[in-house]
């Protein structure tokens, strides 16, 4: 399934750093920016979406004011709702200025105040209030980039943004109905893609040409055919031909490509095409840590390790709080085996959102190699996801060589998700050298097209399954097979422990 293989608070504490107090926080920038949420002031919380979707399209906004270093979504979005100090929030995020501010929206008019703050003293550099009419918010948006852009003597490009020839919408009441769907979206739930996608839908008949909202409705029905087996092939469908939709309407607009090379790559399995377009959105929008993010995860696919971490890195240095960056890097460290870094990056993804699914797998992965069933036993545990934990408890109990423990929780594991985890069932049987039954499970896990097999190439945990001829036909059957040097790197790569069987 996608999220088993990509995306996806009681806290866990370890002796490494705190994630809240990162490299990033080490060397602030000079001229840097963090846009904190703004405060919703319209008196109902049902407008929230409104004051955060405004926040998040300042963020770009400013990423158009050259040489100014603005922080992703995640990282700012961790102080919404709290009263920290200005200097507090300048050193955990890495940044020299802080935008921040209030909105209210009232009937066809809206209210903005905007401060930018010297985030080493509190001090302020710029406000201003902004009473406009809605269909002015995209020229309000620029006239504060461009404001902040002055004070810190740096130039507001005003440029595309990736963002087509007219940008978002002209239609206030569609862009109103994107911002509701976009709320709903970023909660990555089942029940909130489905509202999403509802809204998705006002805003495309309000504009039929509102290429945003087709990208975005195309990632959430990519989600949902992920989250709902039995309408799986509908949903991905539907998100093949959004993504389709909205390059055609704006070819510049890096979501679109994002969106598209994501159906091709991750749901598709056409490798090629995916890769150009996931390529193709990072080139439009250089200064996103997620088109950042996104492409290291293909290049990690395909074995291209010194691109991936470059680009993971640079993901996380413009985002140092975002889980999945973290989560990626971690995977990225782990197949190259650099498993102390692996095990660092982990820790500090499973700080961020100890609630994600999966966000103890690397861990376990590590200490497994290490010969470390101890450990292993200990961070599956702690797996807050129950279709994981049983995954990593049938390695870890494995490793500590409590052979009745581990086929109890291998047996549970197939019994509870074998319609969802079957590439994860394959890698507990090449883990333990039972070939055939790995095999057996890798079959199973292609009828699903379960996208953990796009593992195939680089997942330390299947190495023993390499030299089986069995192994170079499933390559074949997954489309992996082309990228002939691609394996060949792969094959170079030798972590400390490849296999543990018996």
């Amino acid at each position: 399934m996608i999220a088993a293989a990509l995306l996806t608070f009681q806290l866990v504490r370890h002796k490494s750093e705190s994630p809240l107090q990162t490299s990033a926080a080490s060397a602030l920038a000079e001229k840097s920016i963090a846009v904190l949420p703004l405060l919703n002031e319209s008196g109902s919380p049902d407008d929230e979406y409104f004051s955060d979707g405004l926040s998040e399209e300042l963020i770009s906004a400013l990423a158009q004011v050259n040489g100014l270093k603005v922080l992703g979504r995640s990282s700012s979005f961790r102080f919404k709702g709290q009263k920290e100090d200005s200097k507090v929030i300048g050193k955990k995020l890495g940044v020299s200025t802080l935008l921040e501010g209030t909105v209210r929206q009232q009937g066809d008019r809206v209210r903005i105040v905007a401060e930018l703050v010297n985030a080493a003293d509190g001090t302020e550099l710029w406000s201003q209030t902004f009473d406009r009419e809605l269909k002015d918010i995209f020229a309000v948006q620029a006239e504060i980039a461009d404001a902040v852009a002055s004070s810190l003597e740096l130039t507001f490009l005003n440029a595309k943004d990736g963002r087509g020839r007219n940008g978002p919408t002209k239609n206030v009441e569609a862009h109103n109905a994107y911002l509701q769907g976009h709320f709903y979206f970023v909660r990555r739930s089942l029940e909130d893609y489905l509202k999403a996608v509802s809204f998705f839908d006002q805003a495309i008949r309000l504009d039929a040409e509102y290429a945003l909202a087709y990208a975005e409705r195309s990632e959430a029905w990519s989600w949902i055919g992920d989250l709902k087996n039995e309408e799986q092939k509908e949903a991905w469908s539907k998100a093949a031909d959004d993504g389709e939709r909205a390059v055609a309407i704006e070819p510049q607009l890096a979501e679109a490509h994002a969106a598209l090379g994501w159906v091709r790559f991750f749901i598709e399995w056409k490798f090629a095409e995916g890769v150009n377009e996931i390529r193709r959105a990072q080139q439009l929008a250089p200064w996103n840590p997620a088109a950042n993010d996104l492409l290291a995860r293909v290049m990690v696919y395909l074995g291209q390790f010194d691109e991936a971490e470059k680009l993971a890195r640079q993901a996380i240095e413009r985002d140092p709080l975002a889980y999945q960056a973290r989560a990626s890097l971690a995977r990225l460290l782990f197949v190259q085996g650099k498993l102390d870094e692996a095990d660092a990056a982990a820790r500090k993804a499973a700080e961020l959102q100890p609630i994600a699914a999966g966000n103890h797998r690397w861990q376990v992965f590590v200490a497994i190699q290490r010969d470390n069933g101890e450990g292993a036993l200990h961070e599956a545990e702690l797996e807050p996801d129950e279709r994981y934990r049983r995954f990593e408890l049938a390695l870890a109990r494995y490793a500590r060589t409590d052979r009745l423990a581990a086929d109890a929780a291998l047996a549970e594991l197939i019994a509870k998700d074998r319609n969802v985890m079957a590439y994860q069932v394959a890698e507990v049987y090449a883990w333990r050298g039972a070939t055939d039954k790995a095999f057996e499970w890798l079959q199973i896990s292609f009828d699903n097209h379960d996208t953990g097999l796009l593992s195939l190439l680089i997942d330390p945990l299947i190495r023993g399954l390499h030299h089986d001829p069995r192994y170079t036909k499933m390559l074949a059957k997954v489309g992996l097979s082309p990228f002939e040097q691609v394996a060949i790197n792969i094959l170079s790569v030798t972590p400390q422990k490849l296999s543990h069987s018996q």
